[in-house]
């Protein structure tokens, strides 16, 4: 793990950067690597995945604190093993646990001890996290979509104890079941006592002579899974659906994870969206500009007619009222813009040409002139 890329430098952004600017640099960093857009492309996927890890750690208030206090070895108990420094110049110490060495100094000698962790305590499954791509359409309206997951599952052949059937686990003699043992040491400040994991059952509390053939003395086995994930009509580009619950499950009966699901959305042919409203340009001819005509209009919803006026200049924006996103989770919507291009023809005909130059002749003097223009 000695060449993992700080977090900060994934997403492009300096580490003080705002939750905002970490949203915002994660879509867009999410958006330009996703598999879909890079078929058969590993290093794409090597990215996306190096991306939605950074974004797990920097959108979390408490894991991120931990980051930029104690680098990876705060997120991730296991990396930096037998290095000799961690992230932020902090040094690695392995599996010592700090908290019991200073508890020695500070309140846990003469006589005084620190607890392990209980090994056999009900722990929550962690969460998966997945994402779908969907179209322009599907986002503004709302879709169901199914998608296949890998995640962790209880052992449905052993229950979870990690014992073959018709076996049981044997109490560990050295802790009695607690997972963990006490030990103490006369020092010249007194005598100091330590509580830490049972060496002879890794802290389990329990020794299994006869492991589960399925899950290997495991107790939890790695399954797919397809669920359906119900996505709202509004949805944006790059935010996560939680479904609770539908993580990998819990250790102790610890309850499960959840699912995390990073929404994508196909680019659309002719609308752009921003926020909840949605912008269109529209070409009309030089004669429609001038004599204004009955048109109709590309939404979301189908065709809609509308009338441009008479004289309307090229840039010219009308609002369709009601024609944009839903707002997310609320019956109302947003607007659509359509901005309106005058499209000059090419290669006229003799006949045409001759048309135009006579409307010229009987505009002559009618060009519009803005105030002081003939000045410069």
């Amino acid at each position: 793990m000695a060449d993992k890329r700080d977090y900060y430098e994934v997403l492009g952004v300096a580490k003080g950067a705002s939750d905002d600017d970490i949203k915002k640099a994660f879509r867009r960093k999410a958006k330009e690597n996703h598999p879909d857009l890079h078929p058969g492309d590993k290093e794409a996927e090597r990215r996306f995945k190096e991306i939605n890890e950074a974004y797990e750690i920097l959108s979390d208030p408490e894991k991120k604190s931990r980051y930029d206090q104690y680098g990876f070895a705060g997120v991730d108990p296991s990396y930096g093993a037998g290095q000799g420094g961690g992230a932020y110049g902090y040094s690695d110490f392995g599996d010592v646990d700090l908290g019991d060495i200073f508890s020695s100094f500070f309140g846990g000698g003469f006589g005084g001890s620190t607890r392990a962790q209980n090994q056999n305590a009900p722990r929550r499954g962690d969460s998966v996290r997945a994402s779908v791509t969907i179209t322009f359409e599907e986002a503004a309206f709302g879709v169901v979509k199914k998608i296949t997951v890998g995640r962790t599952e209880t052992c449905p052949d052993c229950g979870g104890n990690g014992c073959e059937k018709g076996t049981t686990p044997e109490v560990c003699p050295d802790c009695r079941g607690t997972g963990a043992v006490r030990q103490q040491q006369r020092t010249p400040f007194g005598v100091m006592s330590t509580t830490t994991s049972c060496p002879r059952c890794g802290g389990k509390g329990k020794i299994i002579h006869q492991p589960c053939k399925k899950c290997h003395g495991v107790g939890a086995v790695r399954k797919n899974k397809t669920v359906s994930v119900n996505i709202p009509a509004g949805i944006d580009d790059g935010q996560t659906i939680s479904l609770r619950g539908e993580g990998s499950s819990g250790v102790n009966g610890g309850p499960s994870g959840d699912l995390l699901i990073t929404i994508s959305i196909k680019p659309h042919e002719f609308f752009k969206r921003e926020g909840t409203n949605v912008y269109l340009e529209y070409p009309i001819s030089v004669t429609q500009a001038i004599l204004g005509d009955e048109v109709e209009v590309p939404t979301l919803d189908g065709r809609v007619k509308y009338t441009i006026p008479e004289g309307t200049q090229s840039g010219t924006v009308f609002r369709l009222k009601g024609k944009g996103i839903p707002y997310l989770r609320s019956g109302s919507r947003g607007d659509q813009f359509v901005t309106v291009n005058v499209s000059i023809p090419k290669n006229l005909t003799k006949e045409q040409r001759e048309i135009v130059e006579k409307l010229a002749e009987s505009m002559e003097g009618k060009t519009p002139k803005k105030k002081g223009f003939w000045k410069l």
